[in-house]
């Protein structure tokens, strides 16, 4: 069963700091949502209070029709992993906080776990403690995903990961999502690399939420032209340009914004090579400080 989220008016704050301003949005459940933000833009502020772990200073926080925050019935069904692993204590071993995470996991599956462990290589009999930034990342993976909780919420979670076990992480997030459906939330910095992940997006920009949009929608915001400088330059004139570079007589621009019928029709007779621009420099615009020279 898939649980969705809502959130109505969402105030976090800290003393006279505010975190998120009346901030709303409804997350149908067997979704992987990408959480995007640039640092202090309230992401983990968002996490944290939809897993309970901090009562909202305004507004609402609801999962499966339930308030979340000191409601058990709810946060058992809720696992956020975050930056820096945080499972276990450091006197624990390994294999003490599997077994610790089995007794407080309804959800948690065994040998799924055990496969995990051997994926990622933890060496069961050391203590977390002992255990090097990318192993105490990969073991926080591993409670994250054997949980099977019904929102699963990873907040930077790949942090000191080297890059093939980044990559292991996401094949088994994936795998495991399309044979058990569940609300998943991934919050990180490495836009490119995760966004294959992505089926919506969520950008919070200064404690607001920006955008909310397919992946699709976001990528149909900007397109790439390849071509002689001089004619590139004719097409994309007064458009916004996110990127350029020019080799020799050819050139690369990326735009923000669909192309108009007439610009994609001079564009396509003039030979030039149209493509989609990468998440990543979306979200670089979008998420430009308040007032910021564009």
């Amino acid at each position: 069963m898939t649980l969705t989220i809502e959130v109505s008016g969402l105030q976090v704050r800290y003393g006279e700091a505010v975190a998120l301003h009346d901030l709303s949005v409804r997350l149908p459940g067997g979704r992987i949502y990408g959480l995007l933000g640039r640092n202090g833009s309230g992401k983990t502020s968002l996490l944290s209070t939809l897993a309970g772990f901090r009562k909202p200073s305004a507004g609402a926080v609801v999962i499966d029709g339930q308030p979340v925050f000191e409601n058990p019935q709810i946060t058992r069904r809720v696992c956020l992993i975050q930056e820096g692993g945080g499972v276990g204590d450091d006197t624990d071993t390994v294999k003490d906080a599997v077994q610790v995470a089995q007794r407080l996991r309804p959800g948690w599956d065994a040998q799924y776990a055990a496969t995990l462990i051997d994926l990622f290589e933890l060496p069961l009999r050391k203590r977390i403690g002992e255990l090097s930034r990318g192993q105490r990342s990969a073991f926080a993976a591993t409670v994250g995903l054997a949980s099977r909780a019904a929102v699963s919420m990873f907040d930077e979670a790949h942090l000191g990961m080297d890059a093939s076990t980044r990559q292991a992480f996401q094949d088994e997030l994936l795998r495991d999502f399309i044979a058990r459906p569940r609300t998943i939330i991934i919050s990180t910095h490495l836009v490119e690399e995760q966004s294959p992940l992505f089926e919506r997006v969520l950008i919070l920009r200064e404690g607001r939420l920006l955008l909310h949009e397919d992946l699709d929608e976001l990528r149909a915001q900007g397109v790439s032209l390849t071509g002689p400088a001089a004619t590139v330059d004719d097409v994309v004139a007064g458009l916004t340009v996110l990127n350029q570079q020019q080799l020799g007589p050819t050139k690369s621009v990326m735009v923000y914004g669909a192309l108009d019928d007439a610009r994609r029709a001079a564009a396509e007779a003039a030979g030039l090579e149209l493509g989609p621009v990468a998440v990543q420099d979306l979200f670089i615009h979008l998420t430009e400080p308040t007032g910021a020279a564009r």
